[in-house]
């Protein structure tokens, strides 16, 4: 049996990183509620700007945008993956590389040129330890990406894509479907194709929607269908920065109920071990006693 101090130090010790896990609990809770709040109001946006590009490009009108025509050959393709800065949150970021480096190697195997970006410096380390070439670098996006910053990233790709030098985009990143399911996934957000994901709500949602252009559907299509791509990408970032704060404050709940039942069991052992010494102690003491009597 270990002895009383060294029972009572490791529990001192657990005590301790029980502290720091719960805090840590406290403030992904904070943390993923405000960007949970952020996610889901996009959600919405999202389905309905995609909803209006479907309806405008199937509106029956001569009307085009290249950003809606799949390339006939892809040469050129980029894999974008969206991992954490930090760790502790479980396996979010272990997730996310599988599925990065499947679909890279799938990509690598039917593309003569295949660029890989990285957002997170877990994934960026993660590649690196692998020996796998990062063509761009991403550290700047928190639990708090805004459009800004994410639209300065699409805005390039848009450039790319308008001019040849890239024929597809596929984004890996963790889904929020809910509080309870957040979900690795690879997306291709272009071509944008048929705009998947685009339902319409309401009981008319197959009939044929009627547009009035102004000044033409052209100019119009020009404005809508890159703002619904960027609006595409921003929702992966809100959604990884979500997924991302709930498997941490998951991860750090279950680091503080392992350290309670830990806490508890030591304190179990360290009364018992107390108890031996002081019964020892007494019977060293009732065995001297003895020994002068005689």
């Amino acid at each position: 049996m270990a002895k009383a101090r060294a029972l009572d130090r490791r529990r001192k010790s657990i005590r301790s990183i029980r502290k720091i896990t719960r805090t840590m609990e406290l403030i992904s809770t904070a943390r993923f509620r405000k960007a949970m709040d952020r996610a889901l109001a996009a959600t919405a946006y999202t389905k309905r700007i995609t909803a209006l590009v479907r309806n405008l490009s199937q509106s029956g009108l001569e009307v085009t945008h290249p950003l809606l025509v799949e390339r006939p050959e892809i040469k050129k393709a980029t894999l974008l993956a969206l991992t954490a800065n930090r760790g502790l949150c479980g396996g979010y970021n272990g997730n996310i590389l599988r599925l990065a480096l499947n679909q890279l190697k799938e990509l690598h195997a039917g593309v003569p040129e295949v660029r890989l970006e990285v957002s997170g410096k877990r994934g960026i380390s993660a590649f690196r330890f692998r020996r796998i070439q990062i063509d761009e670098r991403f550290v700047q996006f928190e639990d708090k990406p805004t459009f800004r910053e994410v639209e300065a990233v699409a805005n390039r790709y848009l450039e790319w894509y308008l001019t040849g030098r890239l024929d597809r985009l596929d984004v890996v990143y963790t889904k929020f479907e809910s509080l309870g399911r957040q979900r690795a996934v690879v997306e291709t957000l272009l071509p944008l194709g048929k705009l998947e994901g685009a339902e319409e709500e309401g009981p008319n949602q197959n009939a044929a929607t009627q547009y009035e252009f102004l000044p033409s559907a052209a100019s119009i299509l020009d404005e809508v269908v890159p703002a619904s791509f960027k609006v595409k990408l921003f929702k992966c970032f809100l959604d990884a920065a979500v997924s991302e704060q709930i498997a941490r404050r998951v991860a750090m709940k279950n680091a503080t109920e392992n350290a309670d039942s830990m806490i508890g069991s030591l304190s179990i052992a360290y009364n018992r071990a107390r108890q031996s010494q002081i019964t020892g102690e007494l019977l060293e003491i009732i065995g001297g006693a003895e020994a002068l009597n005689k």
